[in-house]
């Protein structure tokens, strides 16, 4: 009897070993599915917690920047006793980025959260943009720097003055920066190039992101369905402190599913 007891012990937990959440996020603009990620499990349990609890039911997006973000789950814009107050420790992760789709945690400037903590409540899911190769992999702010030195020297007056006619056409301003690349390298003994993996490369190029946010904010899960209701609601009017005229509300859905079905649905691959 104990040894069959044992036996079923150890079935009961590798069954919800084996098990993981689907959240859903209902707007009135349709659903988004959400994965959290077991490498964050300080930001995970929160984000469950909150979902389960019925805390975050009502919350509003109540900062959308189209191109960027959309930010939402402020619990104390909606219900004055119900304080958040306290953050979480970041969980930063260099393998977890900020491609389309990802979801992060909302925080405090570093000047006066120097820790990078996080909201206890407040999370963003990114939008972004799709970029070139050459602006994931060139440090541009270098290969600038390196330019204006150049247009100070006398030999160089004409391509100076390309770039004075190219002012307001973007597109060749950057023709111009990039053909001197090899220049200023030469000359200043710069390396322009930066160190990139091949699958934050090929993320950023095809359904982008927003790369200057790597390293700084804590990315915690994922949406792997519904990543047209981001656009949707990036693409919504918007007023003051970039809110939207009209509130866009969300209710939370927590639902377990095993691990292998996740996989198969949504694709989502677990780590090793």
């Amino acid at each position: 009897m104990r040894r069959l007891s044992i036996l079923l012990l150890i079935i009961l937990q590798s069954c919800i070993m084996n098990k993981d959440v689907i959240i859903t996020i209902s707007t009135p603009y349709g659903d988004m599915k959400a994965i959290l990620y077991d490498e964050t499990p300080l930001h995970k349990k929160n984000f469950i917690e909150l979902s389960e609890s019925g805390k975050f039911d009502s919350t509003i997006f109540h900062r959308v920047i189209k191109d960027f973000m959309i930010q939402g789950g402020d619990i104390n814009l909606i219900n004055e006793e119900e304080v958040i107050d306290y953050t979480i420790p970041a969980e930063v992760n260099n393998n977890l980025f900020h491609k389309k789709g990802e979801i992060a945690a909302a925080r405090m400037g570093d000047n006066v959260n120097p820790e990078r903590e996080s909201s206890g409540s407040q999370f963003y899911i990114v939008q972004g943009k799709v970029y070139t190769e050459d602006e994931l992999t060139l440090d541009m702010n270098l290969l600038n720097s390196g330019i204006r030195r150049l247009l100070q020297e006398d030999e160089y007056l004409e391509v100076r003055q390309k770039f004075i006619d190219a002012q307001n056409d973007p597109e060749e301003t950057q023709k111009l920066t990039l053909s001197l690349r090899a220049v200023c390298e030469e000359k200043y003994g710069m390396n322009i190039k930066k160190n990139i993996s091949k699958d934050i490369l090929e993320a950023y190029t095809s359904v982008g992101g927003v790369p200057h946010l790597d390293g700084a904010y804590t990315v915690f899960g994922r949406i792997v369905e519904g990543l047209d209701i981001i656009d949707k609601i990036a693409a919504l009017q918007t007023g003051a402190r970039d809110k939207p005229i009209e509130d866009v509300p969300m209710t939370f859905t927590v639902e377990k599913i095993n691990k292998k079905a996740i996989t198969k649905k949504y694709g989502y691959t677990y780590p090793e």
